[in-house]
């Protein structure tokens, strides 16, 4: 099906289920970061009343939509991406009123969160997913017969979705948790981000009318905005909600899982919260270089004004030859960088406190800062620091994150200190190894240990990318994460919200059909061990 371009009015509501309610917990209004301007209208925020509806609705949903066949399923998430491409320039013009974004990056945001989508659907009719494995009963057996036993994955139950404040469509309202939770048969509920209201409304729309058009239970889906921690752990904490998706700060994420694990009945939550994704320059790559490598590694720090998850945030090269050359090359791209809009006032003043923390340290050069635009409300400048290996290792203070276009570069002596460096590190998304031929020795030594630190490790490219598909990984240790054995981008990411189920000489009239006898659907199953269709 095509949807045509359609206006929608937006009203300020929150979205449970089919139906529109006024939140009368307080008020909030997007803000134009550019101008500084209050956008309409304003958005009315819930309360625990409002939970609750929305909870309650989920739960019921989910005895339904859970036994709803892969198919069924697969066409609704189609829906979804042809109803949030025919939200067409709307869509577009208030992602980039409310974020500052370039009309560029919402554009291939919104074909991200689509393909996406569109990519869990085909994960539902290819159906790996559903974790079919058979061991036929063996009654023979001797001492003690072997009983028939027969396993797949159902869905958790409803869950709760936290919209990312740098990501308004692809890790938000359709983003990869609602899709990958959706996908594995549990309804949503999301908690919209609220720097971004009206994006987040126009996309709950076409989310809304998606369930109408599939004739799913109303409460698949709902869409609540609140204000501070309150409606969050509401949420979280309510005994209906069975996961957590959350991208953001790790005290977020820190708060949101301790209410979780306080529960009754704890939940598991998976958080993206923290990474500074270092980057390893090696010294021929260096050598060879130097200058290429400056460049390219601002234009990936300065990506989104530096507020991606993935941003480069320490760089580690050795102190020799083609480390000047390097860092002037880095101080000049740094300064021909302008100072592009940040998403919200909150995000850039934090932004000022981390870059005006490290530019205080005794053991902290500033190399170069971007330019300023006054002009733009929520103005953020490129800034680059360097340190030294030493100080780095001496200073815990010099390994977080700074969530803006800031990036530290840190000249180690030897191999020696570069290994002792990488023990330090704290979890990540991603490790970056820039080497030539010449350098495998060192990058094989490394990789080792990189491997137990972050959840994607490259060579030769920047970390400011995450390719959507089955055999990406966007997740990590602690506190890159909160469940490091995850990932929220790729389609192993329905695997979150799956759990698995053994059947135990259950009669086979009884059995669901992909553990029938026969394989009536035709899946790749592990039958007595043995992956194929059979």
């Amino acid at each position: 099906m095509t949807v045509a371009h359609e206006t929608i009015t937006l009203t300020g509501n929150l979205i449970i289920g089919a139906q529109d309610v006024r939140g009368t917990d307080g008020e909030i209004a997007a803000v134009d970061p550019r101008t500084g301007q209050a956008l309409e209208p304003s958005y009315g925020l819930g309360g625990a009343a409002d939970v609750e509806r929305a909870t309650t609705l989920a739960a019921e949903a989910f005895a339904t939509y859970r036994q709803t066949d892969p198919d069924v399923r697969a066409g609704f998430l189609e829906r979804i991406a042809e109803r949030i491409d025919g939200l067409g320039e709307q869509l577009t013009e208030r992602v980039q009123a409310e974020t500052g974004l370039p009309r560029a990056r919402a554009e291939s945001e919104r074909a991200r969160t689509t393909n996406q989508l569109r990519l869990f659907a085909s994960v539902l009719r290819e159906g790996s997913w559903r974790g079919a494995r058979v061991d036929p009963g063996q009654p023979e057996r001797e001492p003690v017969p072997r009983p028939d036993v027969r396993q797949r994955a159902v869905a958790l139950g409803p869950v709760a979705v936290f919209g990312a404040s740098n990501f308004p469509l692809a890790f938000a309202v359709a983003g990869g948790d609602t899709a990958s939770a959706l996908a594995a048969g549990c309804p949503v509920v999301v908690k919209a981000h609220e720097a971004h209201p009206g994006t987040s409304e126009l996309v709950a729309r076409a989310i809304q009318a998606a369930v109408r058009d599939s004739e799913l239970p109303a409460g698949t889906f709902s869409l609540l905005f609140g204000s501070g921690p309150g409606l969050g752990t509401a949420l979280v904490t309510d005994p209906r909600i069975k996961a957590v998706g959350f991208t953001g700060s790790r005290s977020a994420g820190l708060a949101l899982t301790a209410a979780a694990a306080g529960r009754a009945e704890p939940i598991p939550v998976y958080a993206e919260m923290s990474s500074v994704n270092p980057v390893f320059i090696l010294p021929d790559a260096l050598r060879q270089r130097p200058e290429e490598l400056g460049a390219a590694y601002i234009a990936s720090v300065t990506t989104g004004a530096g507020q991606l998850c993935t941003s480069p945030g320490l760089v580690f090269v050795q102190d020799g030859e083609g480390a000047d050359e390097f860092l002037a090359a880095a101080a000049e791209a740094t300064g021909h960088t302008a100072a592009a809009p940040m998403l919200t006032s909150g995000i850039r003043e934090a932004y000022d406190r981390g870059a005006d923390a490290l530019a205080s340290r005794e053991s902290v050069q500033r190399v170069a800062v971007g330019s300023a635009a006054d002009d733009i409300a929520c103005a953020g400048q490129a800034r680059l620091f360097a340190t030294t290996g030493d100080a780095f290792l001496a200073e815990p203070e010099l390994h977080g994150e700074v969530f803006g276009a800031t990036s530290l570069v840190v000249l180690v002596r030897d191999r020696a200190q570069l290994e002792r460096v990488v023990d330090a590190l704290e979890g990540q998304l991603t490790a970056t190894i820039h080497a030539t031929t010449a350098d495998h020795d060192l990058a094989g030594g490394l990789l080792p240990a990189l491997e137990l630190k972050a959840g994607r490790v490259l060579f030769n490219g920047w970390p400011t990318g995450v390719e959507v598909g089955h055999a990406m990984v966007h997740g990590g240790p602690f506190p890159a994460t909160s469940a490091p054995r995850t990932t929220s981008v790729g389609t192993r990411a329905i695997e979150r919200f799956l759990r698995p189920v053994a059947y135990q000489n259950v009669p086979g009239e009884l059995l669901p059909d992909e553990l029938r006898d026969g394989n009536p659907l035709g899946l790749w199953r592990r039958v007595d061990g043995e992956l194929g269709r059979h």
